[in-house]
């Protein structure tokens, strides 16, 4: 099982590096970088949850485990 810890830094990176890619992609759609930066900040908001969840409710999942 998964520490909680684990988890929240994992969460935490990969949405760092979804927050640069959707400010960017932001920019390309608006033309304007604090539009852009508004819309991934929300995108990193929702997509920080949604993976925090997930990755918690997977690590109770035993299906697909080995046991050593």
């Amino acid at each position: 099982m998964e520490t909680r810890t684990r988890s929240l830094v994992k969460a935490v990176i990969w949405n760092i590096i979804g927050l640069a890619a959707m400010t960017l992609v932001g920019f390309l759609a608006t033309g304007s970088a604090s539009l852009g930066g508004v819309i991934a900040l929300i995108n990193t908001v929702i997509g920080f949850t949604m993976y925090l969840l997930y990755e918690r409710v997977w690590s109770r999942i035993r299906w697909g485990r080995r046991h050593v």
